[in-house]
């Protein structure tokens, strides 16, 4: 993260015109929540896995892949929770044809999640996908993210709200630690400040020696 180019030399020095999804419709929260998906709110695999909650095909380059899917203890009540403080959107590394069936399956009326953003909305650095916050056409002020790859939002750490990366911990209570957090964060005119006494993540990175 401390060796990122500047974003300017990723996406351009001008700032972005052009963004993945519509504007913020006026009667949505004031505050935007990205969230991750992949070892955030589920874990998914192509290998079969112990006590699948979840099983779905999806069709890849031709080729016809079942996916294994178990979801984060409290999933479903974090979501009914934050949908009603927050504009919430779905914010992924992975492939549209994947993630766009399984939220599918979670989200099946968009009561929880009002957009879903994929990897074509990402910026590739050294090979790895990162998640420029800006591609969304809001305020950075008002947008945070939750992710368990701190590097996935390193252009924008104090917009980061850190998560454990989650497999299959049964007894997993992240999700419902973060609540009260995250009721504090709605009510903030920038998110930042809240987010950086929190977490430190910019400090810690600024410090780290670069060998």
């Amino acid at each position: 993260i401390k060796l990122l180019p500047p974003l300017s030399k990723v996406i351009g020095p001008k700032p972005r015109t052009e963004f993945c999804i519509p504007a913020k419709s006026p009667n949505a929260p004031p505050i935007t929540l990205c969230l991750d998906l992949d070892e955030t709110l589920v874990h998914c695999s192509i290998e079969p896995i112990e006590n699948p909650e979840l099983k779905f095909a999806v069709n890849f380059n031709g080729v016809d892949y079942d996916v294994y899917v178990r979801t984060r203890p409290y999933l479903e009540s974090f979501l009914r929770e934050v949908s009603q403080w927050f504009e919430i959107i779905v914010f992924t590394a992975s492939q549209q044809v994947y993630a766009d069936k399984l939220l599918d399956i979670l989200d099946p009326n968009h009561k929880y999640i009002q957009h879903r953003v994929f990897r074509e909305s990402c910026v590739c650095v050294d090979g790895n996908y990162l998640k420029d916050l800006t591609v969304l056409g809001r305020e950075l002020k008002t947008t945070a993210i939750i992710d368990n790859s701190v590097q996935a939002f390193g252009f924008q750490l104090n917009n980061g709200i850190p998560i454990e990366s989650w497999f299959d911990d049964e007894n997993d209570t992240e999700l419902l630690q973060l609540l009260p957090f995250l009721k504090q964060l709605k009510n903030q005119k920038n998110v930042a400040p809240l987010i950086k006494q929190t977490f430190g993540l910019q400090d810690f990175i600024n410090n780290l020696p670069l060998n």
